[in-house]
């Protein structure tokens, strides 16, 4: 089954809440705004009426939904594809480094030195990635 397309959002219809299915979204007067009438958070419009963007929060990242018609999808936005690069790159560069250094070490023990500490340093960036995507 293929996810249905978003659909444009449109400003004088009323539409669930994302958060809370209880509540009920309804334009906010002479803004391209939503308010809940249930938790009170403020959406705006963002992306040619494409998707809802909540506005105060307290998270670190924004969090947005695009409708389908039906109910509202949770959107990745932010840095969520490049985090995966970012640690690879990181890993591949400490092994690099730590086989140069451990290959330059002058005695045999060096290189079981490096190749734990190497282990250690790669699965710093692997946490890092797994908590990201944790969501």
């Amino acid at each position: 089954m293929q996810p249905q397309k978003s659909q444009k959002i449109d400003l004088t219809q009323d539409y669930p809440c994302p958060c809370r299915r209880r509540g009920q979204l309804t334009q906010i007067a002479l803004t391209e705004a939503f308010g809940c009438n249930r938790c009170q958070q403020i959406f705006v419009v963002e992306e040619g009426g494409y998707v809802l963007e909540e506005l105060s929060t307290s998270y670190r990242y924004k969090r947005t939904w695009r409708w389908n018609g039906h109910q509202w999808h949770g959107s990745t936005a932010g840095l969520g594809p490049s985090y995966l690069s970012i640690a690879l790159g990181v890993i591949l560069m400490m092994l690099v480094i730590g086989l140069l250094l451990a290959l330059n070490s002058p005695t045999g023990s060096g290189l079981l030195f490096w190749a734990i500490v190497l282990l250690l340093l790669a699965l710093l960036p692997a946490l890092m990635v797994l908590l990201a995507y944790r969501r």
